[in-house]
């Protein structure tokens, strides 16, 4: 099959080792090893210690029974029995969309947004109607535009909430008449989770609670700062979706290993803590980017919600990609351009790194940026 490069994966790869100053990426300011252990214990040492024991063989293949109950309390409608353990988000989105569909489908997705959504479909030779975020609409969709892309063939409708590299949320009014639509034609909802914001986190509307064909992506990467762990999860109401991507998992991943999954556990288990840390980190950098941005003639932005992502307009005559480029050869900044997120003319600024790193970049940023036409 013929597949299109991840622009922001390519553009991360090739560049963040370079970085000075990476304000690029999407995570809360990462936990460490030591940071991790100690929400479970007072005593890192001994936490880890009383593991040693533990035969590095593949573990519980789906996840751990405690891995899906703890992911299970994390919904309403949703049994620890249709819980799988994937690779990141990003292998709980290409379970789905290899699991259920065909070269000859039609879908829908959210667009612009995270590229495995609308590229991949399209290499499996399915149809892809893109529905619009809409800068004028503050980052949202119109609903008028998916009554009309919508139809009996529709095989699926592919959202990122929050979204990617935006930060706009999908409000549960909209996501219920997302859902009626879908209904109708007996469409699924896939929807890739993993920006949940962490202020509004308990009333997050999560698509597998919405929808009887609701399927809900998510992960420990982003809100939960243990990208490292490369655990994820997908989750749905039906039991024979979930055997339908039981099957194809098989075909994709045989475990997460015991190692992560222990300390996927040790994360959800001390779910409350570490979001306490990260809403405090995140309030204050947002605080400092909406600030820095008044103070920019050449910015503009739509304020994300309270995730880790950001997406600023560059009001400038440079070329985004070239300028991101400059930037980060002159000044060790990296950002990622809007080009990669098929948006020229702006930037993904991750604003959820240590406040001190975010500081010094945008003070950077902003010197480069008054030095351009």
């Amino acid at each position: 099959m013929e597949i299109k490069g991840f622009g922001v994966e390519e553009w991360l790869n090739k560049n963040e080792k370079a970085a000075q100053f990476d304000i690029s990426q999407s995570t809360i300011s990462s936990l460490t090893l030591g940071e991790l252990l100690s929400f479970d214990s007072q005593d890192p040492t001994a936490t880890f210690t009383k593991y040693l024991n533990t035969k590095l063989n593949y573990g519980w293949i789906e996840g751990s029974p405690e891995f899906k109950k703890l992911v299970a309390q994390l919904y309403d409608q949703v049994d620890s029995q249709n819980i799988l353990q994937t690779n990141g988000a990003t292998g709980g989105n290409f379970l789905a969309l290899f699991s259920l569909l065909n070269p000859g489908d039609h879908i829908i997705s959210l667009y612009p947004s995270y590229q495995q959504l609308y590229d991949l479909p399209k290499s499996l030779g399915v149809k892809v109607d893109e529905w619009d975020l809409k800068e004028s609409l503050n980052w949202q969709p119109d609903l008028a535009q998916l009554r009309q892309l919508i139809s009996p063939k529709t095989k699926m409708i592919c959202l990122n909430n929050a979204q990617n590299p935006t930060g706009s949320l999908l409000n549960k009014a909209l996501l219920e008449q997302v859902v009626l639509l879908a209904r109708k034609v007996g469409a699924y909802v896939l929807a890739d989770e993993v920006y949940q914001p962490v202020d509004k986190i308990d009333e997050f509307p999560d698509i597998a609670d919405l929808y009887e064909k609701g399927i809900s992506v998510n992960s420990l990467s982003k809100t939960y700062s243990v990208p490292g762990l490369r655990i994820g999860w997908i989750a749905t109401q039906s039991k024979e979706l979930a055997d339908i991507f039981r099957k194809y998992r098989d075909y994709t991943m045989i475990s997460g290993g015991v190692v992560n999954d222990t300390l996927a556990c040790m994360t959800l288990r001390n779910r409350k803590a570490i979001l306490q840390r990260n809403g405090k980190l995140v309030q204050r950098n947002h605080k400092i980017l909406e600030q820095w941005v008044k103070n920019q003639p050449k910015v503009e932005i739509i304020m994300p919600e309270q995730v880790s992502t950001a997406c600023v307009k560059l009001n400038i005559q440079m070329h985004d990609e070239e300028f991101c480029e400059e930037l980060l050869q002159k000044t060790g900044v990296l950002i990622v351009p809007g080009s990669r997120f098929d948006m020229p003319g702006h930037a993904r600024i991750g604003y959820c790194t240590d406040t001190e790193t975010l500081k010094i970049g945008l003070k950077k940023l902003g010197d480069f940026l008054n030095q351009c036409e």
